[in-house]
């Protein structure tokens, strides 16, 4: 039996999905605001699972999506300065930037590596005491510890040729930026599993005190999404604004406090720009002025980047929520998983990506 039907007519399935379509007695619309919940939602068919008036929307929980136009070029031209290697994680070097990507780049002489860890980065730098090897920091909380970690790695180490060029981004700042926007009517958001993991359920109470709005934080299995989503629907048929917690497994209230203590040494808030949102104040992390010999913004004289958006591509609308990604014009004709025109059809956690690979796998042939 495929593993979709085993979920779906799972006992415990059966029984979350009876109670969402008995408690739901209105229009409800719901944001996973993590990528990972987007795939795993398409991929076990959820949405269609739930009631007609029951509505997934998409959030901004890709960290390769939300990155800027601007910040893309940027690390495109920092591959292509001399005696450079640029160290990666995989889904970047496929991003559109206005004229290149870090894949293209490369083929045309760049040193670009792509990287499992930033601390194989720290080893390269240690191997190439001749060259500058600079790591793209691209995450949220989930990553942003362990690229702090590998800063504190290289001054330990006494690397002077080490240094990190942060797009890192908080996640409850992207949470509010689309909650006071007002673009879309939300009852309740499933917070994301990961991040949490790290911020705690603490990291989201912000929601029901100050916008009134029910936070759930789930896991990424179908069941606990499932769970998620009851709780969700009891809150807001019941008028409660509360912040609870379905992935006890992973995620404290206060979050990893070590994990934390290594990201708060290395970076700190300051104003960062997002695909589709522009600024938002205090969203971004930046690397502290005591770490300064390790921020390659500081180290490198960032060229002003005549930026644009790919012409038609609505990835800033999908990643508000106010659209689905079948309503951008280009979505699987001129912008497919093997030919993407935006990073929301690039990334693994992107949500064109997971709308193509789970729910319209036929639209490459129209």
């Amino acid at each position: 039996m495929p593993f979709f039907d085993a979920f779906r007519d799972s006992a415990l399935a059966r029984q979350l999905l009876d109670d969402i379509r008995r408690m739901a007695d209105r229009p409800l619309a719901f944001m996973e605001f993590c990528g990972g919940h987007t795939h795993a939602i398409m991929q076990f068919g959820i949405r269609q699972l739930m009631p007609e008036h029951v509505r997934l929307l998409s959030g901004p929980g890709c960290p390769v999506c939300v990155t800027s136009q601007r910040d893309i070029d940027q690390a495109i031209a920092l591959a292509q300065l001399p005696d450079v290697i640029l160290t990666t994680f995989g889904d970047m070097v496929r991003a559109p930037g206005t004229t290149h990507t870090l894949q293209e780049a490369a083929a045309e002489g760049a040193d670009v590596r792509i990287v499992y860890s930033p601390l194989d980065a720290v080893a390269l730098a240690r191997e190439h005491p001749d060259r500058q090897v600079i790591f793209l920091g691209v995450g949220f909380e989930t990553t942003a510890p362990g690229i702090a970690a590998s800063i504190l790695q290289a001054r330990a180490q006494g690397l002077k040729n080490y240094t990190v060029f942060s797009m890192h981004k908080y996640t409850p700042p992207g949470m509010r930026a689309i909650l006071d926007a007002g673009e879309v009517r939300l009852d309740g958001v499933i917070g994301p599993g990961h991040v949490s993991a790290i911020i705690g359920l603490d990291g989201w109470r912000f929601l029901p005190r100050e916008y009134a709005m029910p936070v759930v934080v789930a896991g990424f299995e179908p069941v606990d999404i499932l769970l998620a989503i009851r709780e969700l629907t009891a809150l807001a048929v019941s008028g409660r604004a509360e912040a609870r917690n379905a992935y006890n497994r992973s995620v404290a209230p206060q979050g990893n406090l070590a994990a934390l203590g290594v990201m708060n040494q290395i970076f700190e808030m300051a104003d960062a720009d997002w695909r589709g949102f522009g600024l938002i104040p205090a969203s971004g992390m930046g690397i502290r002025s005591e770490f300064r010999a390790y921020d390659a913004a500081a180290r490198f004289a960032l060229p002003d980047v005549p930026s644009r958006e790919p012409h038609g591509c609505r990835c800033g609308d999908v990643l508000r929520g106010v659209i689905e990604p079948p309503a951008c014009p280009l979505y699987g004709r001129a912008c497919t998983p093997d030919r993407p025109k935006g990073p929301c059809m690039v990334s693994d956690e992107g949500a064109c990506s997971a709308y193509f690979l789970y729910k319209t796998p036929s639209v490459a042939s129209t």
